[in-house]
């Protein structure tokens, strides 16, 4: 929990392990009937009559994080750890990509543009920081079915990351400037699989032939 909650602190959100080793000492000591059953320890120990549940609390009275193995968004999973002054080990849920911006435009086209084929050709993944006057962090994913856009870190790896102002990317997805001219400036900056990056300006060169 300490690594995906973002440090020992996380510990003031959680149970002590001994909830699941009592739990599981409940569940061994049913027939075989009750094998399949998906067991939760809360349920379990409250099948077993146990009614003080803080007794597993490490802090007792905080307000526990959900289990991250039921049925919890992301996003609310997330929101709790960061209430808690901590930064989770991962992202929420991707964002839809929004158009509301030039920057959100050209993701909008590249999103428009995925098709299976193009994900089995390019076969890798692309993240994108900005700075800038449209700063912000996308990601693009030819990696996965027919490929994903979506604002903020990717939810996979990045074969391949780009970070450049956002006005230069514009540029670059217009023609107005050249990948390899604005790596040469200094202008682009990338970490990551350099094949991958190349494959990129082909992309580019089949968005401006579609518009």
């Amino acid at each position: 929990m300490a690594m995906l909650g973002g440090g020992e602190e996380i510990a003031a959100q959680c149970r002590k392990p001994e909830i699941m080793a009592d739990a599981a000492y409940w569940i061994l000591s049913q027939g075989k009937d009750y094998t399949g059953n998906f067991a939760i320890d809360d349920e379990v120990l409250n099948a077993a009559g146990v009614r003080d549940m803080e007794q597993y609390a490490c802090v007792p009275g905080s307000n526990l994080l959900p289990d991250f193995f039921l049925d919890v968004g992301p996003e609310a999973l997330k929101s709790q750890i960061e209430a808690g002054g901590l930064k989770p080990a991962f992202g929420g849920a991707p964002k839809a990509v929004q158009a509301d911006s030039v920057v959100g435009k050209v993701f909008k086209q590249i999103e428009a543009m995925m098709s299976e084929d193009m994900v089995k050709s390019i076969n890798g993944v692309f993240q994108f920081n900005l700075t800038g006057a449209n700063a912000g962090d996308w990601f693009v994913d030819f990696k996965t079915g027919k490929g994903q856009v979506g604002q903020g870190a990717s939810p996979g790896e990045a074969g391949c990351t780009m970070i450049m102002d956002s006005a230069d990317f514009v540029k670059m997805f217009a023609g107005e400037l050249k990948p390899t001219t604005a790596f040469m400036m200094g202008k682009l900056k990338i970490k990551g699989d350099m094949a991958l990056a190349m494959k990129l300006e082909k992309l580019m060169i089949k968005m401006r032939s579609n518009l």
